[in-house]
């Protein structure tokens, strides 16, 4: 009996090794997998957002920078729109 138990025991570390195995070599795949595909991919996106983010704000910088000079051409224009635009959001708070 004692032989049989050898066995088995021995068959359970042979296949446990075998499964420990079989999981490194699966780590190492994924890991050689998002090396590969996902890293890269994710910089792209990065590299995109960036691109984006630095087109907005030159985009609002050019905003500010034409709202201001239509300001000082027409500072009274400008007093009487900032006035309308206040008594609209004051008559729209009030209700």
């Amino acid at each position: 009996m004692s032989s049989a138990r050898s066995a088995a025991e021995d068959a359970k570390d042979a296949v446990k090794d075998t499964v420990q195995h079989e999981i490194a070599a699966l780590r190492a795949k994924v890991e050689a997998l998002m090396a590969d595909r996902v890293t890269p991919a994710i910089a792209g996106v990065a590299g995109q957002a960036e691109e984006l983010a630095t087109s907005a704000a030159a985009m609002a910088r050019r905003q500010s920078d034409s709202l201001a000079s239509t300001v000082r051409a027409q500072p009274f224009a400008a007093i009487a729109t900032a006035a309308v635009a206040g008594l609209a959001i004051g008559l729209l708070m009030r209700r």
